[in-house]
């Protein structure tokens, strides 16, 4: 029995307190004034009264009523029901306390309200749980004093309090107060089970079935849970409901249904809680950024993103929402029926609340079911003490790997469910009635909805019942206050009681119940059920295979033949067994048969015997995990005390002191586990029958047996009808029993925990035994990994340091274990304290005994290793550190490990070589079957990007100490273990090598500097003399500029031949010339932070290379700004003006700017862009005339300040205005120098549709300039050329139908940096903003897509599969982004527009973005030549960071690596499979480069600047030492070289197409992730390092295979990641290559080179095709152009690789065709054809030939040339002499527009008459020629003209 109310309060409003901010409540009256014995006055009432704060209000509020919920310090919940009505107040002065309705205002015209009100508040404190009675009891008393009833109030408050009602029973108590109410209580029969009402069925429908499922899960995982709702009640009812649906779990957090206004710092407690606070507050929850808020009112559940929340395990999640579902909608199952049954409705409001419970009770059946077969007892008297053994119960429901039910688990509210259901005698409940019985039934009807339906009902029926055991009881009769009787006017203030009559009432009934107590029920007690045993569930992953027992019939075998010293016959089944113990069923059928060759605690075997049965432990433990969830670990753990050898006399090893390197060691929970189960096993022993003994290793009752918790529950219903001394004496057993445990398991830990050597503690390094804060009740923190003994490393002095640091570490790690094992055993303190000594001398006499075992040990012979492969090294690559011996440990890629078919190359065993360049592993793999293949894994140390430290175990005989995982920026990955013969110190001297590699101080430490010298030398830094250096720079470069360049551009400024016309130009000779230099630098300028070299006419030659100006000169760019060769026709001149670097360092020294703006005026606008990347003109379009410019972002106001207000007045000039005039008419030059446009009407601009589609979808449309539709289609490919015709100043012609006019210029500008612009209608540029990413954007993606090709780890979550990596790293983002933006210009510029990319700093997105441009627009680039000139010029020469971006040197390694020339390679690359025969490069040549990029093996990408390569002299220092005998410094070199040995760069289906603007796809669903990231090469390394002997090695190899093995198949089989697929299946043409190579060794001929065979079969072909097509054209195949634009109009393009058995591929862009073979005569060529393809027949068709000088391009002088005019060809063809058979040269006559007389030009020959001079014009270039004398060239132009009349 217990009180219905324990107090009564009186609480109202402070009258006293309310000048102050805030109101405040004080208690009026309190009954009974003295507190409770048993329940002392919970404190702070008055708070929870008013939650929001005291206020007075101008008007009368209706009553409200509310029950809080406080929590004293015992953890016990005491109820306050709180009834609250308004009275009134007199307002005679100020009040600062109004509600706000009335609050103070500052305005003196507010009139203050004459009347106002204030709560008070009626509050019964009870420890009973009864809210309908509560309200009724309050209701009653405010209705007596409002109504004025006859009824003293002290005595209606008397017989409250003296109340008295059952807990629990199902019984019914009829109670008054004596006003002549009547009222019924019903007392739940269970009182473990949760009262609920209807508020479960409410919150579902307040939230919905997600959201509570959310929320469910997140108190279960604890986490911290807010309701928000107006309503006090709401928020109390959804409190209780949540709570309700978590039995039979309890919430032992914090619980505040309702939470004060005053204490809302509470929220932001660490630990987890379930609080309601009022939406009034809601603005001070906002900033909560770990808690999940549920907003009851508007049906939300609000996650912040750092709160992660593990649902239910699949499919119960499923299953409940089904349920769920059903339960609440019922008709949604009918909804669809066309006779739907009658009856569909839900039910009540209560029922259907304890369905919804019922629901949740069968989850937790489910989840918990055979629970009962996983509690130790380790006590029965004097009180029971269990303890659940989690990785058991995990491992037999194979949910080991479920973060949900691991989180239940460890938390606390698992724990008290353990403490409470955990005695086998107590009382039962519904839910041990369901764990027993129900089980088996949820699980049959899983498949039929109906079924568990109706199961549902059946539980929600006993649950009502339980709370409604009585349902027709009789009516309440309680007085309510009359019908608006709050709202009278005048009304009496509650009085003040009588506080002797109310202590009167609670006296006299104290008296009565001591007089007469009441009856109270006894609890029942019996055993409780465990329900059926957890049967043996399969792997969840479904890795029992279907084979076992033939797996495990292999391990019985090995295991005989061991033990009966077979070993022949057990080595040859010990790699099945080994890899048979991968799965859990072999495992433990090893344990059990080593189980039974035990003999009496002990088998001694010899060495043999031995070194196989370790083996075999350590491959069972590998797989193991931490928690030993199987009990492998522990079924082993017996076994390793029982197996040993003999060593030596009287000296044994015993198996643990070689299976001591596995985690699960360290694991105290493990040890718990052991400890706990034994000492069960021996409790068991004391009681049971001695026929029913078992041995102590075995498990529970079998056998007919009784259980642990059988026999613990008949002892404890016993236990009361024992005497004292028996009582006694069963205690001191148990506690014995404990002892003697303790001290076995401190044997034993000491066995598994105490190194053999103790001077190499690899367990012990690496975990953390000395850590007081791992030993927890959570298996993941549990886990140890810090470090046991913190100076290893460290010289003390004494020879016995580190075995003393061992044996304390171990001593602490045992003492913590026996410390916390019997504190909950019960063990007395005198036993404890004898541990505590008994423990260090245990650990230091195994050590002693360890010591001798080990000295013993070093005399047996060492295990044979596999020998140590020797890397071959490149030319000037040295050896760092020798080879140390390690494992290569597989990683996330699973083709090596067999995983996906093939052997398993890894793991590998081998050495790691550290040399100047590489990191390179070279090995055997460990599984025998493919021993006698070569595993190399290598990447230079430059591109290494992270290094950690790993724990790594594998099966193996030898240890393993410690292990690296090395990351590299080339997508390579190696997780290596060191062998145990690699010291510690070995170890750390290898990172720092590999640290002071990685990372040199300056860049002249890097290997392209260091290559070839074994000492590194620092340059020497001269500071005398600089400016002279300098000035010598700055004219030798205007000199050799004017020189080369002359008057070259006054009159030629169109393009040059392609690139096959111009292939194999001699190199170009400088002659002097006698130009004097008129500029000269100011002194002041001349600054330079060190010497740079003095240089001789070639190499200031070399400068004006660098500065592109041979690019300059193809696009017919610029003329040099000298006064002697201006040109004021030209619309640009190449400016010298940043030939000192002093304008902008990232720029070169020659740059191309309008003809009009002045070197000074230049200097002044570079200010305004950041880093003084001024625009400069990189390109120009050779058929529209528009130009490409490239520019930093602008500083400060820039051009988007005078977008806005070109013309405002201002108060006066200044400079910054200045300079905005300046930069405006900058910009205007530029807009001059394109060609106008003659179209007239309105304009249609890009600006804002740009940046709309960039903002709303990050994607470009298709876009309309001119009033045509452009070309740029994203759902179309690439259409045909253009031809339009051009006007005179070389813009398209005048299109009728156009009445729009486009802008003459284009801004392509950062979003943020251009925001706000407008364009001004008379200005003829337009701001076209875009939303640019960020470096940092490229940085933290390639880390992500790093970790996503080449991860650390197998994906072993579901939401981590590759391709959700990959797209989480929003790489393929990145780089549609880019090719938007760059098909988006190169569109306007093939448009007439010009273009300025403006972006960033102007070095990144800038660069990218111009290349792209250039790349797609003009063909010459898509060349060998081309595409290295575009490298040279817009990444090299105009400033990207190469060494800042790749954190090259020390000082960059904060930064971090930044792939912005990766990025771009991907970009080519996506646009090259897509137009394959558009690039004379292949695939491989971008991955070359873009492997090299990050090498360091050469110098062409290690600097950021022009700048910084002069002043360091690693500019033009290459071209002396070309023929040195070490490597390239270039890379460009390097290529070249091997370029003429080899075609791997070669792309054989090149067939450009002229004048084709690219036009790729830019979707994401388009591109491809690139092969480079993700393919490996294990036989070699990556393919990109060519050694010189590597070519020759592999012909041979080919060659002497077929001879050595000729009866043997010739098949081959080919492994992707272990061989090198383009080497081991090379296309055809390659592979006909090679066979034409090898021919001609064995005929002992000199072989040709493979570019001289190819373009002589390239030549016959085209012959050959242009004769077939001649005699059949109507069956002819449609020509190659036309090929490639319809494979681009289907969507089709040719893949890398080409086989010639299944098409035939034109080999010219010249009229070739593709052809499918055919059995015809037509399709197999004859004999002639074959033989014609190796001679030439070009002189067939000789119409006119002679000698003629030519003026080849810049910086190549007159040459004569022997030229053929061939009329039957339109062909003006040229070779170096007349008997030389090879063309150099071709100029097509179609494309000759004019042939006129020329005239002489600088370097022309001497001594020849001017009229000997005549030009020939071409729709791309003009060439100049000189013959012999005048009657000759007009001989010349007469031939050539009357050519293309008849054409």
């Amino acid at each position: 029995m217990a009180r219905l109310a324990d107090y009564f309060v009186v609480v109202g409003y402070d009258l006293d307190k309310r000048g102050g901010s805030e109101g405040q409540g004080c208690i009026l009256q309190r009954f009974p004034e003295k507190d409770w014995e048993d329940n002392p006055f919970p404190q702070g009432i008055e708070l929870f009264c008013q939650p929001s704060g005291w206020q007075l209000f101008p008007e009368r509020l209706p009553p409200t009523y509310f029950v809080a919920a406080l929590t004293d310090i015992n953890s016990e919940r005491h109820y306050c029901a709180c009834f609250t009505f308004w009275e009134e107040v007199d307002n005679t002065q100020p009040q600062k306390g109004l509600s706000s309705e009335a609050d103070e205002d500052e305005d003196a015209g507010i009139v203050q309200p004459s009347q106002l009100y204030a709560p008070k508040s009626l509050v019964l404190v009870s420890r009973l749980d009864h809210p309908e009675a509560f309200k009724n009891c309050l209701g009653l008393i405010y209705a007596v004093h409002i109504d004025g009833l006859g009824v003293p109030l002290e005595t209606l408050i008397g017989n409250l309090l003296t109340c008295l009602i059952p807990i629990a029973g199902g019984s019914q108590r009829t109670i008054t107060l004596g006003a002549g109410d009547r009222q019924v209580i019903q007392t739940p029969i269970d009182n473990s089970l949760p009262v609920s009402g209807s508020s479960t069925a409410q919150l579902f429908r307040q939230l919905g079935i997600v959201n509570v499922l959310y929320l469910f899960c997140a108190a279960l995982t604890e986490h911290k849970i807010l309701f928000l709702s107006s309503s006090y009640h709401r928020l109390t009812e959804a409190c209780r409901a949540l709570l309700a649906i978590m039995f039979p779990l309890k919430y032992s957090f914090t619980y505040v249904p309702i939470l004060p206004g005053k204490l809302l710092e509470v929220l932001s407690t660490p630990t987890p809680f379930i609080i309601g606070v009022s939406s009034f507050f809601r603005s001070e929850t906002q900033e909560l950024l770990d808690v999940i808020i549920a907003d009851l009112d508007g049906g939300t559940v609000t996650i912040p993103e750092c709160v992660h929340i593990s649902l239910l395990p699949e499919p119960l999640l499923h299953q409940m929402q089904k349920s769920l579902s059903m339960v609440l909608d019922p008709e949604l199952e009918l909804a669809d029926h066309a006779f739907p049954p009658v009856s569909t409705q839900p039910s009540s409001p209560k029922i259907q609340d304890k369905e919804i419970r019922a629901v949740f009770l069968r989850l937790f059946a489910q989840l918990f079911q055979g629970y009962r077969w996983c509690l130790h007892i380790i006590r029965i008297h004097p009180e029971p003490a269990i303890r659940f053994h989690k990785a058991a119960f995990l491992g037999q429901r194979a949910l080991a790997e479920d973060d949900f039910l691991m989180k239940v688990l460890d938390g606390m509210a698992f724990a008290g469910f353990v403490s409470e259901r955990g005695p086998p005698f107590r009382t039962k409940d519904l839910f041990d009635e369901l764990i027993a019985h129900g089980v088996e039934r949820i699980c049959q009807e899983e498949g039929d909805p109906q079924k568990g339906m109706s199961h549902i009902k059946e539980l929600a029926e006993q649950l009502f019942k339980n709370e409604n055991p009585y349902p027709t009881v009789t009516v309440h009769k309680v007085q309510r206050p009359t019908e608006g009787s709050h709202l009278r006017p005048h009304q009496a203030l509650f009085p003040h009681l009588d506080e002797v009559t109310v202590q009167l009432f609670i006296d006299h009934a104290a008296a009565k119940q001591k007089a007469a107590p009441l009856a109270v029920r006894a609890e029942v007690k019996c055993t409780v059920p465990s329900g059926p045993p957890l049967g043996d569930v399969a792997d969840r992953n479904g890795n029992v295979l279907a084979n076992s027992a033939r797996r495990q019939e292999v391990v019985r075998n090995c295991i005989t033949y061991i033990f009966e010293n077979k070993m022949l016959e057990a080595k040859k089944l010990l790699p099945a067994v080994l890899r048979a113990l991968k799965g859990r069923a072999a495992r433990l059928c090893l344990t059990q048969e080593l189980n039974q060759h035990v003999l009496q605690n002990r088998a001694v075997l010899d060495d043999e015997q031995f070194d196989c049965i370790v083996r075999m432990m350590n491959c069972t433990l590998q797989d193991c995990s931490v928690m030993d969830e199987h009990g492998i670990a522990a079924a082993l753990l017996p076994l390793v005390t029982a197996f040993c050898r003999k060593l030596g006399a009287g000296i044994t090893q015993f198996a643990y002191s070689c299976v001591q390197d596995h985690m699960v060691w360290t694991n105290m929970q493990f040890w718990e586990g052991m400890f706990y189960g034994d000492v069960q096993n021996h409790i068991r022993a004391l009681y049971v029958d001695e026929d029913e003994q078992l041995s102590p290793e075995k498990p529970q009752a079998v056998r007919g047996g009784r259980s642990a918790l059988e026999i613990a529950s008949e002892e404890r219903r016993l236990w009361p009808t024992l005497s004292k001394e028996k009582q006694q004496e069963l205690v001191q057993k148990e506690e014995s029993t404990v002892f003697s445990q303790a001290i076995h398991y401190a044997n034993r830990m000491s066995y598994l925990l105490l190194p053999l050597d103790s001077s190499k503690s690899r367990l012990l390094r690496g975990s953390a035994l000395g850590d007081a804060e791992s030993v927890s009740n959570s298996y993941v923190t549990n886990s140890i990994a810090g470090s046991m003994a913190e100076s290893y490393d460290t010289e003390s002095g004494f020879e016995d340091s580190e075995n003393s640091d061992v044996a304390s570490s171990v001593v602490r790690f045992i003492t913590r274990f026996v410390d916390k094992v019997c504190n909950e055993s019960g063990v007395t303190k005198d036993h404890l304290k004898a541990l505590h000594t008994m423990i260090p001398d245990i650990v230091q006499m195994h050590i002693e005994t360890l010591d001798a075992v080990h000295r013993e040990s070093k005399r047996l012979p060492p295990i044979q290793k596999p020998k140590l492969l020797r890397p071959v090294l490149l030319a000037g690559e040295e050896l760092v550190m020798e080879g140390m011996r390690v494992h290569l440990i597989s990683d996330g890629r699973e083709e090596a490990t067999g995983a996906m078919g093939g052997p398993p190359l890894l793991p590998a065993e081998g050495a790691i070589f550290l040399t100047s360049y590489r990191l390179i592993f070279k090995g055997t793999p460990s599984d025998p079957l493919v021993g006698e293949q070569v595993v190399t894994r290598s990447f230079p140390i430059a591109s290494l990007t992270k290094e950690k430290k790993i724990s790594v175990s594998i099966p193996m005989d030898q240890f393993i100490q410690e292990g690296l995982q090395l990351r590299s920026s080339t997508f390579q990955l190696m997780k290596i273990a060191f062998d145990e013969e690699v010291a510690s110190d070995t170890v750390e001297a290898f990172r720092k090598h590999v640290h002071k590699l990685r990372y040199p101080q300056h860049v002249h430490g890097t290997f392209a500097f260091t290559v070839g010298r074994s000492c590194k030398m620092a340059p020497e830094h001269k500071h005398k003399d600089e400016n002279r250096y300098l000035k010598t720079l700055s004219k030798s470069l205007v000199k050799s500029a004017k020189k080369t360049i002359g008057w070259q551009f006054i009159a030629r400024k169109k393009d040059s031949p392609s690139a096959w016309e111009t292939e194999g130009n001699p190199q170009s000779q400088v002659y002097e010339d006698e130009i004097s230099v008129s500029e000269e630098a100011e002194p002041a300028s001349l600054t330079l932070s060190s010497t740079i070299k003095s240089a001789d006419r070639q190499t200031m030659s070399n400068v004006v290379e660098r500065a592109c100006c041979r690019d300059y000169q193809r696009l017919g760019l610029g003329t040099l700004s000298s006064s002697l060769s201006r040109s004021k026709n030209e619309p640009f001149r190449i400016s010298t003006v940043n030939r000192m670097y002093t304008v902008c360092r990232s720029y070169p020294g020659l740059l191309i700017v309008p003809q009009s703006i002045p070197d000074s005026t230049i200097q002044r606008i570079s200010r305004c862009y950041r880093q003084n990347r001024f625009p400069v003109v990189c390109w120009k379009n050779s058929r529209t005339k528009a130009v490409l410019l490239r520019s930093g972002g602008l500083h400060g106001k820039g051009v988007v300040g005078f977008f806005k207000s070109p013309n405002a007045p201002g108060p006066g000039p200044s400079q910054a205005d200045s300079t905005s005039l300046e930069q405006e008419k900058y910009l205007q030059a530029i807009v001059g120098s394109t060609p106008s446009y003659s179209e007239a009407g309105g304009r249609n601009t890009l600006g804002g549709f740009a940046s709309a589609r960039a903002s709303s979808s990050g994607r470009w449309g298709s876009i309309r300039s001119g009033g045509r539709p452009s070309t740029y289609d994203p759902d179309r490919g690439t259409g045909p050329p253009r031809k339009e015709p051009l006007q005179a100043n070389g813009g398209p012609a005048e299109v009728p139908f156009v009445r729009q006019q486009k802008a003459r210029l284009y801004i392509i500008g950062d979003k943020s940096q251009l925001k706000g612009g407008k364009p001004d209608s008379f200005q003829q540029w337009e701001v076209i903003p875009i939303e640019a990413f960020d470096v940092r954007h490229v940085k933290a993606s390639f880390k992500k897509l790093m970790k996503a090709c080449v991860p650390g780890s197998s994906f072993s979550e579901a939401n981590t599969t590759f391709y959700r990596c990959l797209e989480e790293s929003e790489w393929m983002r990145l780089l549609h982004k880019v090719l938007q933006v760059s098909v988006l210009v190169a569109e306007l510029l093939d448009l007439g527009s010009s273009v300025m990319v403006s972006l960033e700093d102007g070095w990144d997105i800038t660069t990218q973005v111009a290349s792209l441009v250039q790349l797609l627009s003009d063909r010459h680039y898509r060349t060998f030549d081309g595409f290295r000139l575009l490298v040279e010029k817009e990444w090299l020469s105009f400033g990207h960071r190469f060494g800042h971006r790749g954190a090259r040197t020390l000082a960059g390694q904060s930064g971090g690596f930044a792939p912005i020339f990766l990025q771009f390679l991907d970009c080519v690359h996506q646009i090259h499979l897509q137009f394959p025969t558009e690039f004379e490069f292949s695939q491989y040549y971008l991955k070359f480069l873009a492997y090299h990029y990050a090498s360091n093996r050469f110098r062409t990408f290690l600097l950021d600047s022009d700048y910084e390569r002069i002043e360091l002299g690693a500019m033009y220092e290459e071209k002396g030492e070309r023929k040195s005998q070490q490597a390239c410094k270039s890379v460009w070199d390097y290529m070249e070289r091997l370029n003429k040995k080899t075609p791997v760069f070669f792309n054989y289906t090149y067939a450009p197409e002229d004048g084709e603007v690219l036009k790729p796809y830019s979707y994401i669903s388009n591109l491809k992730l690139w092969d480079f990231y993700v393919e490996e090469t294990l036989s070699e390394g990556p393919p990109y390092d060519w050694e010189p002997t590597r070519g020759r090695a592999e012909r041979v190899e080919v060659e002497e295979r077929p001879r050595r093995a000729a009866p043997r198949s010739r098949r081959k089989v080919v492994r992707p990641c272990y061989d090198n697929l383009h080497r081991a299946v090379p296309d055809a043409i390659a592979k006909l290559l090679q066979d034409l190579q090898c021919l001609e060794a064995e005929l002992g001929q000199a072989p040709d080179r493979w570019k001289d065979t190819w373009d002589k079969i390239k030549a016959a072909h085209r012959t050959e095709m242009k004769l077939e097509s001649r005699l059949s054209l109507s069956s002819s195949p449609p020509m190659y152009s036309d090929l490639g634009r319809w494979r681009r109009s289907h969507g089709a393009y040719l893949q890398e690789r080409v086989a010639a058995s299944s098409i035939e591929l034109t080999l010219d862009g010249e009229g070739g065709v593709a052809r499918a073979p055919s059995g015809g005569a037509m399709g197999r060529p004859g004999s002639g054809t074959l033989y014609s393809q190796f001679r030439s027949t070009e002189s067939e068709n000789r119409s006119f030939e002679g000698i003629l000088f030519k003026k080849g391009a810049l910086l190549k002088p007159w040459k004569p040339r022997w030229f053929v005019l061939d009329k039957t060809k339109h062909q003006l063809r040229y070779y170096e002499t007349r008997q030389d058979k090879e063309c150099k040269g071709v100029i097509d006559l179609a494309e000759v527009e004019s042939v006129m007389p020329g005239a002489p030009s600088m370097g022309a020959p001497k001594g020849v008459e001017e009229q000997a001079f005549f030009d020939v014009k071409t729709s791309k270039r003009v060439y100049n020629f000189c013959a012999r004398n005048s009657v000759q060239a007009q001989l010349w132009m007469d031939n050539v003209q009357n050519c293309l009349s008849d054409a």
